[in-house]
This record gives structure tokens, sequence and C-alpha cells, in this order.
């Protein structure tokens, strides 16, 4: 465009400022644009009287000398000074300079009332009776800036019109974007129009202006903006490279909810091809999705369009293209090596951006297929000496990922020699490799770990060294050779470590795995060094993990009592209740008692408790608190991590966000049908789709499970945009002995807006062990015909069903995974009352690895210690499971598997109640 007002520059100012400068601003709402050239001829023209800048040169703007010269406003003094705009003749370089101020004070978050922010827009609507283009730049500005503040701005709609249908080109772009930015819904049609004219104008500003505000408008005016698409059409043909991708993305987004249409429109482009660059682009992205959603083959016209692109004359498109191709789901590495010989060439391209972006890509595609890349190594070790630090540490990452086991310690030597040069960010990225690197080669776990730990000894931020931190732990729990080296590293991390979130953590891991250590006094010392040298959440920590140790080794009780009652005597009343705590526990000596409250912490949502204490105080009552009522959650209290901050941030309260399940439990508890159910035990992760999405009609069930009820919850979507479908049920059919109790429809489903039923299900009671079940299912409905324009429905309509898919319920829907740290204190503190045990034969499974998957899948339940994980080169395995049975009874499974031809499985269940063990082995068998 040519009002250079329109351009994109935002205005800021702060001490060290030049008038000549772009000054980024952060607008609370959004950013109005002013440049260089407009504030040069507002600012440094001024009449005598106000705030001017001088001008400085080229070596005063990189000094960064001079002074903001709108430091110090205030919005009563400016606001005053707008009444100039009232006066006769109107001075253009005066009110520009304080419609300037207007707008600095809006882009700085200064609030503006409705009364005197109508009062000043009313003002400067007489403005437009001066022709002075740059006044007449700022006016627009001004009126876009002003359109959610002031009252009946709709008051310049003939001045903007008459502006957007004039013959000066420099006002009608501007006017066209302002105007749409003062427009609703209800005036829309007044310049339906004029609209249209500007969309298919000749002036390529002009055509641009109207073809992105008819994309802002989209979002209130759906309906009137769809009847522009023959405008937007033609507009696609504009020789003009910003004026075709704007129609294209005008045309694609009013056309997205129909995949038939979009599919059209890339094909009529494709085949005629495009003349810009960035419509090339959106096309690539557009054609990118549509495959996704389709999960079409790579045979497919889309698929071989983005490839056409890869030799495109334009460098961003065949980067798109490539990056578009590697992104896809489910490539091959044949259809891979394409993008990949594009992103090989610009690897020694002249261009620092090009090199970044392909080594960058290469870098994600080394993720998944490592060997698609193998073929680039030899430019990417070129790139390791690469002057750019951020292109040199993504070809040393990706190298990582590709290289062989016998050139780690060479990588490892590059990487050492330029570790120093590059930001935390790319440290972070370096580690993150290296820890990929540790699972696929674990025989290298020493080098890589000794690298790690003289990164570790280096100043660094909080991300930096807990990158490192993760990998080491990682590295700990994937190789159990490396434990007592990297227990040992970390010991000595924690004696000069300044941030408290790793010295906590570090402390738990000591706390989790010191104890199962051949020589666990060792690292004693360490642990208490904390409590004597840190503050009050450290030593709290350091607490707890002596605690652990004390829970898990008899030798070593007595030395633990002693340390834990000079604890008590500590200044902090956390460390002291703690200590006080863990002494009284421990003085009991009993198993049980170690393990329901040292050894595995309390298995329920961090949130949900705290709302449900909330919710409890807020409510007397004589019964005491049901900790049963709380939702659970897979892992202990003392591993839910919130996201770390920086430490010395202020500590504010901070409202508890809902969970998903609890979002359900107020979802299901407004039913009246619902009512007395009880407190909602789980709802399934992932909801079933019972048909395919392509289909008229698209259902999607998630189960709900209470103690003596299920609910399946029908989350319904009408696809025919013709038809509405009124009291909406799912009909169920059980197989087996569950019970229907009700349905709840859903009222109305018009186009394309979800809609949710309910089926309420009572659960066995003559055989409470028939847990498994298969629902057969049919949608039933009352069909109203409409019209797609308007949406008006017929009066009179007919009933109608659709068979869905069968729904199957299995006692994973009965069981809450949960997991326990230490299994065998567990397993101690259930005891053996309800133990049971059967041996199974698993005929149609012939590996470790898929009988240990399918038996997770089956029951549920969460795998402990890394028992999901198969040692190689073994024929008998253990699998340890964790999980809480509905009610709130904890259950526990050790499925001892031994390989022959087929796999034979010893299950061991036990419980604080009969029934979940008889129900796990009914189901098994």
């Amino acid at each position: 465009m040519c009002a250079c007002a329109e351009r994109g520059v935002r205005l800021r100012t702060a001490p060290g400022d030049v008038a000549g400068r772009k000054w980024p601003v952060r607008n609370l709402r959004r950013t109005t644009v002013v440049s260089r050239s407009v504030l040069r001829q507002v600012l440094v023209r001024a009449p005598a009287g106000t705030t001017m800048l001088k001008k400085f040169d080229k070596k005063d703007e990189e000094s960064g000398g001079g002074s903001n010269p709108f430091q110090h406003l205030e919005k009563s003094a400016v606001l005053q000074e707008a009444r100039v705009f009232n006066e006769t003749p109107i001075n253009p370089r005066k009110c520009a300079h304080i419609l300037t101020k207007i707008l600095y004070l809006i882009n700085q978050g200064e609030h503006l009332g409705t009364t005197e922010a109508t009062e000043a827009f009313f003002a400067m609507t007489k403005l437009f009776q001066s022709n002075d283009p740059t006044l007449r730049r700022m006016c627009y500005l001004t009126i876009k800036e002003m359109s959610c503040i002031a009252e009946d701005v709709i008051i310049v709609t003939s001045s903007l019109t008459k502006d957007m249908t004039g013959k000066e080109d420099s006002y009608r772009g501007p006017a066209v974007r302002a105007l749409c930015q003062i427009t609703d819904s209800t005036m829309l049609q007044a310049i339906e129009r004029y609209m249209k004219q500007a969309i298919v104008d000749k002036v390529p500003s002009v055509s641009s202006s109207a073809l992105v505000s008819s994309l802002h408008l989209l979002k209130c005016s759906f309906d009137v903006v769809k009847r522009w698409v023959n405008e937007a059409q033609e507009a696609a043909s504009s020789d003009n490279i910003m004026v075709q991708y704007h129609a294209l993305g005008l045309l694609y987004h009013v056309r997205k909810n129909d995949r038939l249409a979009v599919s059209k429109m890339i094909s009529k482009f494709t085949r005629h091809g495009l003349k810009s660059p960035f419509a090339y682009c959106m096309m690539i992205r557009v054609a990118s999705r549509q495959l996704e959603e389709e999960d079409g083959s790579r045979d497919s016209p889309l698929f071989d369009f983005i490839e056409s692109c890869l030799r495109n004359k334009h460098e961003m498109v065949v980067y798109e293209a490539a990056s578009a191709i590697v992104s896809l789901p489910g490539c091959s590495a044949t259809e891979l090596a394409p993008a990949v010989s594009v992103l090989q060439l610009f690897c020694s391209s002249p261009k620092a951006a090009l090199r970044y972006a392909a080594v960058r890509t290469l870098n994600k595609v080394a993720m998944k297929h490592p060997s698609a890349v193998t073929a680039c190594n030899l430019d990417l070790e070129n790139l390791v000496t690469d002057s750019n630090r951020s292109i040199a540490t993504l070809a040393i990452t990706t190298l990582l990922k590709t290289g062989s086991e016998g050139s780690i310690d060479r990588l490892m030597k590059q990487i050492s020699s330029f570790m120093s040069e590059i930001s935390d960010e790319f440290k972070v990225v370096v580690v993150q490799a290296i820890s990929a690197l540790c699972q696929k080669y674990p025989r290298k776990h020493a080098v890589l770990m000794s690298f790690l730990f003289s990164m570790l000894r280096e100043e660094g931020g909080f991300e930096y060294k807990r990158a490192i931190v993760d990998c080491i732990i990682s590295i700990i729990e994937e190789n159990s050779e490396s434990k007592e080296t990297g227990l040992s590293h970390l010991c000595e991390f924690i004696e000069d470590c300044e941030f408290t979130v790793l010295a906590t953590r570090i402390l738990h891991l000591l706390g989790q795995e010191g104890p199962k250590t051949n020589n666990p006094s060792k690292y004693i010392r360490f642990i208490y060094n904390r409590v004597v040298l840190e503050h009050e959440e450290v030593r709290a920590g350091a607490v707890s993990a002596l605690a652990k140790f004390g829970a898990q080794n008899e030798e070593m009780l007595p030395s633990i009592l002693v340390l834990l009652k000079r604890c008590v005597m500590d200044d902090d009343n956390e460390v002291r209740d703690r200590a006080t705590f863990y002494l009284s526990v421990l003085e009991q000596k009993q198993k049980a008692l170690n393990a329901g409250y040292i050894l595995n912490g309390l298995t329920v949502s961090i949130p949900g408790l705290e709302r449900a204490l909330q919710q409890y105080t807020l409510e007397p009552s004589e019964k005491p608190f049901d900790l049963k009522s709380v939702p659970l959650a897979t892992t202990p209290m003392a591993e839910q991590r919130t996201e770390s901050t920086p430490i010395t941030a202020a500590k504010q309260p901070e409202k508890v966000a809902a969970t998903r399940q609890e979002i359900f439990q107020e979802q299901l508890a407004a039913v009246p049908e619902f009512q007395g159910l009880g407190p909602l035990f789980k709802s399934s992760p992932e909801p079933v789709a019972l048909t395919e999405s392509e289909t008229e009609y698209v259902i999607r069930c998630t189960k709900h499970t209470f103690p003596e009820h299920m609910v399946f919850q029908f989350d319904c979507t009408n696809t025919l945009n013709d038809q509405t479908l009124e009291n909406v049920t799912v009909q169920m059919e059980p197989t087996e002995a569950y019970e229907v109790l009700c349905y709840v429809p859903a009222r109305s489903l018009p186009y394309n807006q979800p809609g949710t039923c309910y089926t309420l299900v009572a659960l066995p009671k003559e055989d409470p062990t028939a847990v498994g079940c298969t629902f057969s299912c049919m949608m039933k409905f009352t069909v109203k015909d409409c019209d797609p324009t308007t949406g008006e429905t017929d009066d009179e309509g007919y009933e109608d069903e659709y068979v869905l898919e069968d729904l199957e319920v299995t006692i994973a829907d009965h069981i809450q995974k949960v997991m326990k740290l230490n299994f065998e204190a567990a397993w101690d503190e259930v005891g053996d009352e309800f133990e049971k045990e059967e041996t199974f034969t698993l005929s149609t499974i012939k590996t470790l690895e898929e009988a240990v998957g399918n038996i997770v899948k089956f029951l549920g339940m969460h795998p402990c210690e890394r028992s999901d994980k198969v040692p190689d080169n073994k024929n008998t395995h253990t699998l340890l499971l964790a999980g809480v049975f509905r009610g709130g009874h904890d259950i526990l499974v050790r499925s001892r598997l031994l390989l022959l031809d087929t796999v034979t499985m010893q299950v061991t269940a036990r419980s604080s109640e009969e029934l979940p063990v008889d129900i796990v082995l009914a189901s098994v068998g």
C-alpha cells in the first residue's frame, strides 16, 4: 500500500530511542502502526509550542542517543490538546502530532474512558475536512484504534465510504480497513457492493485491503462474506503476488468446513498454476492438512502437487514443500528421499537462513527416520564448523541422532570445543540429543555420563541444568549399571546447587533409589549436609529422603532416627512437622505403616484434593472428610510437578485449574437424572469413535464409571447442512448383566453444532465379576429439513435411526491406574488376606514383549518399577501392576511370564477387598 502509515511499524518510545527509529510496542489490545516517514513529517516539522524531535544522524541513531518526546505524556493534557481539532482553519501538522500522542497513549496501555474517547473521536472526525495526506492516514489509524472504545463510531461511515470510492488510491486501501473495523454484521450489507468492487479493484493495495478485511469479517458475518466468493476467485487470478495470496486465503477460510470444496479448490489452482510464492506456500499447507485429515495415500494428487513444488524456482516454496513432506505422518524413507535431497542442497547454501532451516528440519526428520538423513552426514559435518553457532549446534545434534556407535567419541570432542560459545537454549538441544543417544546406544552410557557431568559443573541457567539432570536421571532409569555412578554425580551437584527445584528433585531420587544400592550409607552424608546448609524447602526434602532410607534398611534405622531427632528442633514448621511425623512412623517398625506413609504417597490429584478440601470447609458436616471422593492421579503426590518457574519469582496465590475429570463431574452433576450416583471414579482417557469421521453423523463416546453405575456420554455432530436433528438418543442393548436405566436426549442438533446425549446403566449385581460387556448401539432421532442458506427449520419432521458401531466395556474401565514407587512395600501393605493366584496359557502370543503390552492394556493398570520393559534375550519376566478398583480399593498384580513355545502366565493378585481380586482373575480367564 502506498500509505506508509499502514505498513506495520509499531510505535513506541523509551529512554534512548530516537525519532527515526522503528519502535516495537506491546499493545494490550492490538497494534497500531506508524512509520518512520510519518513520524518525521509529524514530529520533526511540528509547529512552535509543541514537543519536537530534532533530527539525528545515523551515528546518533546507532548509539541510541536522544530522548523520548512522549516520555511524560499525561492523558488529560493530551485530551485537552485534542480540542485543537475544532479550530478553523485546521493545522494539519499540529493535529497529526496530537493524534500521534493519542495513539501512543493507547498503545502504552493507557485506559481511555468511553466518554472522553467519544469526545476525542467526534472532534477527530472534523479533520476529514483537510486534504493533507499525512493527517488523513493518521485519522484512519485513530479510527481503527478507537473503534472499540468510543461510542457511535459509525458517524464516519460516509467519510470513509467516500474515500474508499474516491480517486485517491493512497486513501482507498486504508479507508477500506478502517471502514471494516467499525462495521458490524447489521451494517455490512450496506457496504457489500463497495466491498465487492474493492476486492476486484485493479489497484493491488485496495484489493489486498478488501480481502484481508473480509477475512476479519468472516468471524462475525460468515453468511454475508461467503457471497463474495466469485469476486475472491477473480482476485485469485491477479498478477500481484499479495493479492493472489490474500484471495486464496479468503477462499480457503470460506470453504474450510467443506472438504469437497477444498479439494476442488486445490485441484483447480494446482492445475492452472499460481504466480505468488506466498500463495504456493499456503496451498502446500492446505494440501498437507487435507492429506492428514483424509489419511490419503502417497499416490494422491495432493502429495504429487507437494512433491512437484520441490522443483519450484522460489526457495521459500521449495522449503515449504520439503517441510510439509517430512511432517506428514507415516511417511517412509523412500517418500522422504526427495525432500531430504532438497534439504541437503540447502545445507551448502551461502544464505545462513537457508542453512539453518535445512539443518533444523533434518534434525526433526532424524528423530523418526535417522536412516533417511544418513546420506547428509558429510554435509552436516561440514556445518559443525559453521560460523553461526546455532547452525553448528543443530548439525551436531543431528549427527548424534544419525551417527554410528563408533562415532560418538569423536562427536563428543567436537561438541566440547564449542559448548562454551553457544547459548543455553542450544545447549538444551544438545543435551536432549545426548539423551536420545543414551537410549539408542546403552553401552556408551559411561562416556555420555562423564560428558554430562562435565557440563553440569559449568555455569548455566535453570533450564539448561534441568535438562542435564533429566538426562542423567533417564540414564539411571534405563541402565541399572549406571545407577551408582549417576547418583554420585548428582550428589556432588547438589553440594553447590543454586536451584531449589533441582535440589529437591535429586533428594527425592536419592530417597527412592539410594536404599536399593550396594552401599546406601554413602549417600547419607550428602543428604544430611542439605539439612545443615540449605534453606527450608531443601531441608524438608532432605528429611523425607532420610526417612525413606530408614524405612527400607533396618541396619541404618538407628542412625536415621538420631538424625531425624536433630531435625525436630529445626526453625521451620514444615521441616519440624516432617521430622516428627517420620519419627513417629519409623519408631513403630511396621512395614505396612512405612509403605503407606513414607514409601508410597497418596495417589490423588493435588488440584482435586485442594478443591475437595475447600468444598468441605465451605459446607460444614459432621461426617469426616472422605479421601475416596478425591479424583485419583496416576502418579503419587510427590511425583506431581507443576511447570517450573524461576526461583526468585514472587509467590502469588494461583487459581487451581480444574482437571478433565472434575469438568466431567460438574457437567454430569448438572443432569437431574444423575443425582445420587456418588463421586465420579473414572472417565475413559480417549473418546471411542462409533462412526467414521466422513459419515453424515459423527458420534464419539466417553465412558464414565461411578461406584455402582456407568454413564455413557455421546458427543454427536450433524454434518448435513439441510437437516436438523431433535430428541437424539443412543439406544443401547447389553449382552451381559448390565441394565439400562434411562436415556437423556440431546434436544436439538443443528448443522455442525456438537450436542451431547447420555445413557445411564446399572452395573451387574447378580454376578459382580461380569464387568466385561459389549453394547449394540443405535442412534434414534427426529429429522427436520431446513434451508441451508437461512437455517429455517420445517415444523414437521419424521422419526429415523442410525446404526452405530458396538461399544465394549472392559475391566480397564473399572480400574484407575496408579504408580507405586516401591511395589514390594505396597505389596506388604495390602497384605495376603485376599490374595489369589491362577495360571493361564496365552496360546496366541509368541513373545514376552507382546504379552506384557497386551496385559497392561487389557487390565488398565500401571506398570511399576519399569517392569513393562523386557530385557533382551530373556525367556522369563515378572510384570508388576498397580491400580485402584472402583470404590477406592487398591489392587496389585504380580504376573510371572515364561516363554517356551507359547507364553505361560502365573497371575497373583492382592487387594484390600475380595471382589477386585475375583474380577481381575475372572476377566483374565
